[in-house]
C-alpha cells in the first residue's frame, strides 16, 4: 500500500505550493517561460484544495516548505544560503527555516531530557530555558548544571520527527523511482542512490549520539584552526534524543548588521569561512556538512563558532586528491589535466574522448574566470555543468553528493557577506598547500610508511603464508624432481615473506 500513498503524497506536495502560491514564486526564481507558469497554473488550479494551508503569515515558499513537514524544511534551509540562485528576496524569507521554526512546548522538552537521562530534571540542571532556537529535527534551550553552574546547551529532537521523515524518504524513493522508470536518461544520476544517501545521512542526524561524536572528533581535528571553535559535548549528559554541549555566545553569520555594528571585516570573514571549509575537506577528510548562516555564529572578536553537527562529510584520501587537482586544474584554467584527473577516477567511462571533455571543460571554466563575482550566475553555471555530464555519460558520484552541495552552500554564505568574493582566488592558496603536502616526495614517503604499517601487522601470518605457499609447491613437484627449480609462486612467496620480515624489523627500530 505504500505506492498509493507516496502517490497521495506527491499529489498534495504539489497541491501545497500551489495552495500557498509557492509554485508561482519557484518558477519566477527559475525564469520559467511565461508558458510554463500558465501551464503550472491551469494544472495545479483542481488540485489546489488538498494541499495544506500552513500559515499564512508567512510568505509563499516559506509557508508551504513548514507545512510539509521537516526533509522539505531541510532542502529550504540550503536554498537560503543561495541568494545567487534563488535571489536576495527569497534567500532572506527562507532562513527563517534555519533557526526560528516554531517550537513544541518546553513541557514536552523536559519530559524528553528526564526519560532520556533517566534521572529527574531537577537533579540534572538547575534551570532550562524556554527554547532559544528551532529547527527542522530540533530544539535547543540553555541551561545551567546542577552539579557545576556551568551554562550548557541542551539539543532535544523533536517529537515524532523520526516518523516523519520516515514518511517523506518514502515518498522520495517512490519519486525517484518513477523518474527513473519515465525519463531513462536521468538513470546516470542515480537518483535512488542519491536519496539513499539522503537517507544516511538523516538517519546520523537523527542519532543525537552520533552527533556528539561528530562534535568531539571534528573540535579535536580543528583546535588548531585560528578564529574558529566548536563546543564540545557533555557525554554524561546526552544520548539518542538529548545532546548537551558547553554554551556558545555569538551573532548569527547572518545578521550583517550586527557584524558591522561590532567592527567586523566581513570580507575577511567570508574568505575565512571559504579556506576552512578547504582546509576541514582537503586536510582532514572530515568536514561540516551544514554550514548555513543558522549554524554558524561570530563572537564580538571575530572568532566563527560552529554549532550543529547531524551532518558530517567523511572523503577517503584518493578522493581527496583527485578533489584537489580537479580545483587546482581549474585554478591554473589546465583543463586537459583536469580531464585526465576525471578519468583516472573513473569519474568518466573510458570510452570518451578526453580532448573533447577537456574542450567541454574549458566552455565552463573561461567564463569565470574575469568575470565580476556579483554577475556570475550559479544556477546558469549548474544547467552548463549538468549538460556536459550528461553528454559524456559521467554518473552521479554519491561520495562526492555532500561535498559539492557543502560547497555551494559555503560559497553562499561566504557571498551573502561580501558579493564580491572570488571563491577560486580564496581556494587557490589552500589548495595550493594541500597539493604540496599529498602529491609529491614528502606524500610518496608517508604512503610508503603507512604501507609498511599495515605490512606489520599481518607480519605474524607471514611465516605461515610461506610455509603453505612451498609445501604446496612440494605437493605439485614430481618424487623425483626434488632439486628442479621453484616455481615463481614459490619464490614470489618466500621473496615476500623476508621483505615482510625486514618491514617488520625495520618497524620495530
Amino acid at each position: 500500500m505504500r505506492g498509493p500513498f507516496n502517490l497521495w503524497r506527491l499529489i498534495r506536495t504539489g497541491a501545497t505550493f500551489e495552495r500557498t502560491g509557492a509554485m508561482q514564486v519557484v518558477l519566477q526564481a527559475m525564469n520559467a517561460p511565461q508558458r510554463l507558469r500558465l501551464a503550472a497554473r491551469v494544472l495545479g488550479w483542481p488540485f489546489k484544495f488538498l494541499g495544506l494551508k500552513g500559515d499564512p503569515a508567512l510568505p509563499p515558499l516559506t509557508r508551504a516548505l513548514t507545512a510539509l513537514g521537516p526533509a522539505y524544511i531541510k532542502f529550504g534551509e540550503s536554498l537560503a544560503t543561495r541568494p545567487d540562485v534563488v535571489g536576495q528576496e527569497l534567500a532572506d524569507q527562507l532562513r527563517y527555516l534555519q533557526d526560528k521554526l516554531p517550537p513544541f512546548p518546553r513541557a514536552k522538552a523536559l519530559e524528553m531530557i528526564a526519560a532520556e537521562l533517566e534521572r529527574p530534571v531537577a537533579e540534572v540542571f538547575s534551570e532550562v530555558s524556554e527554547p532559544v532556537a528551532a529547527a527542522s529535527i530540533a530544539q535547543v534551550h540553555s541551561a545551567i548544571r546542577a552539579d557545576t553552574g556551568a551554562k550548557v546547551a541542551v539539543k532535544v529532537l523533536r517529537p515524532d520527527v523520526e516518523r516523519a521523515f520516515r514518511t517523506d524518504i518514502d515518498a522520495f524513493y517512490f519519486a525517484a523511482g518513477v523518474i527513473e522508470f519515465l525519463l531513462p536518461k536521468t538513470r546516470r544520476l542515480r537518483p535512488l542512490d542519491v536519496i539513499t544517501h539522503f537517507e544516511s545521512v538523516v538517519d546520523g542526524e537523527l542519532d543525537l549520539r552520533l552527533e556528539a561524536a561528530s562534535a568531539a572528533e571534528f573540535a579535536a581535528n580543528t583546535e588548531n584552526d585560528a578564529g574558529f571553535s566548536v563546543p564540545r559535548p557533555i557525554w554524561g549528559l546526552s544520548s539518542r534524543r538529548v545532546m548537551t554541549l558547553g554554551w556558545a555566545e555569538g551573532m548569527p553569520m547572518g545578521d550583517n548588521a550586527a557584524l558591522d555594528s561590532f567592527g567586523i571585516d566581513r570580507n575577511e570573514l567570508g574568505v575565512r569561512v571559504l579556506t576552512l571549509f578547504l582546509r576541514h575537506a582537503l586536510r582532514d577528510g572530515f568536514f561540516h556538512g551544514d554550514m548555513h548562516q543558522g549554524n554558524l555564529k561570530v563572537t564580538e572578536t571575530g572568532e566563527i563558532i560552529a554549532l550543529d553537527f547531524g551532518i558530517m562529510g567523511r572523503i577517503d584520501s584518493f578522493t581527496r586528491r583527485a578533489y584537489a587537482e580537479i580545483l587546482f586544474g581549474f585554478i591554473r584554467k589546465d583543463y586537459r589535466r583536469v580531464a585526465e584527473v576525471h578519468f583516472e577516477a573513473g569519474y568518466v567511462p573510458p570510452d570518451r574522448d578526453m580532448d573533447e571533455f577537456a574542450r567541454a571543460l574549458r566552455s565552463v571554466g573561461e567564463p569565470i574566470f574575469g568575470m565580476d563575482a556579483r554577475h556570475i550566475s550559479m544556477a546558469r553555471l549548474l544547467a552548463y555543468l549538468f549538460e556536459v555530464t550528461e553528454r559524456f555519460g559521467m554518473e552521479t558520484r554519491t561520495e562526492l553528493i555532500l561535498l559539492q552541495r557543502t560547497m555551494v552552500v559555503v560559497e553562499g554564505v561566504a557571498r551573502s557577506l561580501n558579493p564580491e568574493i572570488n571563491m577560486w582566488h580564496v581556494a587557490k592558496p589552500v589548495v595550493e598547500e594541500y597539493i604540496r603536502e599529498s602529491i609529491g616526495p614528502k606524500a610518496l614517503a608517508r604512503d610508503l610508511g603507512q604501507t609498511a604499517r599495515i605490512l606489520t601487522r599481518f607480519g605474524p601470518h607471514l611465516p605461515r603464508l610461506v610455509e603453505e605457499a612451498l609445501i604446496a609447491q612440494a605437493n605439485r613437484q614430481p618424487r623425483n624432481a626434488a632439486s628442479a627449480p621453484r616455481s615463481p609462486l614459490a619464490w614470489a612467496a618466500l621473496g615476500g615473506g623476508l621483505v615482510g620480515l625486514g618491514v617488520v624489523i625495520g618497524a620495530l627500530l
